[in-house]
């Protein structure tokens, strides 16, 4: 297991990057710590694949260093750092047994043949594939293949990370929450260093500790579930997590009130006199809508019944405004809205500004 620590790293594509615009992975600097469970989160291009590739070892920066504890490991190939890898396809030999595809790491590392055939044991058991054990892998289903593939990086001792590359794409929606359940079991049981890269919010939101959030190459935010829900650092976190996600609309700040249009709204907070482009940001989830006259009126354009709750998209003097409200609840003729203040947030050139800053 091990500490992963990200010196100013970089990396372009291009041989001779001259501003932002060329870096693939703009500039971080960020410690993870050793057996934490983080997700690389973002849309397709946006960064995550390159940097999951500069920790394997399979890309080396264009700039900065990376270290597994204290080891600089930027030059180290990928067979060299002790890594375990997880595709997106599973990987696995099958013309080999499931015992023998769990025990091939080991083999080639020289391991004793008892501590082998202890640790097989025992990775059966947890894998739940026992009962398969003499079974040519040929055989197996996606998600049993997927399972031989995780044990392969489990079984080994000196490991420092296991890195899943959307590992659960192939596999049916079922057996992800199956596999999902498993793999955070699993963590939970060995506390390796496990760094997992999807575009699907519900996989890293269930599976991390901390999601790392990237977007167009930079990483926008690294936090728990609850402060990406809360407190999302850029107006992208905002869209990217929740469903449907936050609501941001343009307006003029003044102090502890923020203008909408013609409409005044007040903040929970006091902020400071800001340039730039000014959006307040406020999750569906707390927009209620009534007859309130407190509220502000706002123009029903569709609802969505999901079951549980209703989605009510509106418009506020021409700017969309989600509301989530319950399942048995009434959508007014004419509505008002009302913004919990305390779940207000404030942005100033898409990121988010902190009280007095």
């Amino acid at each position: 297991m091990a500490k992963i620590t990200l010196e100013n790293l970089a990396h372009s594509y291009m041989p001779f990057p001259k501003s932002d615009a060329d870096f693939a992975l703009k500039e971080i600097n960020h410690v993870w710590d050793d057996g934490g469970a983080y997700a690389l989160l973002g849309p397709s291009g946006c960064g995550k694949t390159t940097l999951l590739n500069i920790i394997s070892g399979l890309l080396v920066p264009s700039k900065g260093n990376i270290l597994f504890n204290e080891q600089n490991v930027t030059q180290l190939q990928p067979q060299h750092r002790d890594i375990a890898q997880v595709f997106q396809f599973p990987v696995i030999y099958d013309t080999m047994t499931v015992a023998e595809n769990l025990a091939f790491p080991l083999v080639n590392r020289k391991v004793a043949k008892s501590e082998i055939d202890q640790r097989v044991s025992e990775m059966l058991e947890i894998l739940e594939l026992g009962s398969k054990a003499n079974s040519k892998a040929r055989g197996l289903t996606a998600d049993e293949k997927q399972k031989i593939s995780l044990g392969r990086g489990l079984v080994r001792h000196d490991v420092n990370a296991i890195l899943f590359d959307e590992p659960l794409t192939v596999i049916d929606p079922h057996m992800k929450w199956q596999l999902r359940t498993k793999l955070k079991e699993l963590h939970r049981q060995f506390e390796h260093t496990m760094i997992y890269v999807t575009h699907d919010q519900t996989e890293a939101l269930t599976f991390a500790d901390k999601v790392v959030v990237m977007y167009e190459g930079e990483v926008v935010q690294i936090g728990t579930p609850e402060e990406l829900f809360d407190e999302p650092a850029h107006t992208f976190v905002g869209y990217f997590i929740g469903s449907p996600g936050m609501n941001v609309l343009t307006a003029d700040l003044q102090k502890n009130q923020a203008k909408l249009g013609s409409h005044v709204i007040e903040l929970g907070k006091s902020y400071p006199d800001l340039d730039g482009t000014i959006e307040l940001g406020i999750r569906p989830e707390f927009v209620s809508l009534g007859n309130d006259p407190l509220g502000v009126p706002v123009q029903v354009t569709a609802v969505e019944d999901i079951g549980r709750y209703k989605i009510v998209r509106t418009q506020l003097e021409g700017q969309a405004l989600d509301a989530v409200i319950p399942e048995g609840q009434s959508v007014p003729a004419e509505p008002r809205a009302i913004l919990d203040k305390s779940r207000i947030n404030i942005y100033r050139d898409s990121h988010l500004v902190r009280e007095g800053v």
